[in-house]
């Protein structure tokens, strides 16, 4: 990372600030990944969400959403401003977070990066990504809602039946409905 960065993340405070992080999460998710932002809303003011707000220098970097069980942390949505990425901020305030939660195993879910598709590349740089700023594979890949998901985290360990279960006391029945383990690949 740049000495010239000078990264914090803090929980917006200002209508403008949402809103630079509404617009961000809508560009940088796939229809079939984001949750309606009213509920993230609605778990934020019960304060089972985080939402992060990410500046470098004073200027908005991108945005990190959490979902917080009692000693596991899901960063559920992290995302860095088009005119920010390659740049080092991803890293460090990835950094940050892993910081904001010690004490405590931070996980996140991506996509399959063992899958044949038109984005493989997409998603196989996103893995690595997360692997060289400590991210650790769990070997555990479930169905999200239809779509295909590794697990990967920060000092944690996670069985499929642990991550149901965080579903479960998280969102409820209705989201623990939706998850279906999968097959890890023998061989990588």
């Amino acid at each position: 990372m740049s000495s010239t960065h000078n990264l914090s993340i803090a929980r917006p405070t200002r209508i403008a600030q949402w809103i630079r992080i509404y617009r961000l999460y809508r560009k940088a998710f796939p229809l079939s990944e984001r949750k309606p932002f009213s509920m993230i809303l609605k778990m934020y003011r019960k304060g089972k969400t985080d939402v992060w707000y990410c500046e470098d220098n004073g200027t908005f970097a991108g945005l990190a959403i959490t979902i917080n069980g009692d000693d596991l942390i899901l960063l559920d949505y992290f995302a860095v401003a088009e005119a920010c990425r390659r740049t080092g901020i991803g890293s460090g305030l990835l950094q940050l977070l892993r910081r904001q939660y010690a004490g405590k195993g931070l996980f996140g879910e991506i996509e399959s990066s063992y899958e044949e598709t038109d984005d493989q590349e997409i998603r196989q740089r996103r893995k690595q990504f997360y692997l060289r700023n400590g991210m650790t594979e769990m070997n555990v890949m479930v169905w999200l809602f239809g779509v295909k998901m590794e697990l990967i985290g920060f000092d944690c360990r996670l069985t499929y039946e642990q991550y149901h279960r965080f579903y479960h006391d998280n969102y409820g029945s209705w989201a623990a409905q939706n998850i279906k383990e999968a097959e890890y690949p023998k061989e990588k």
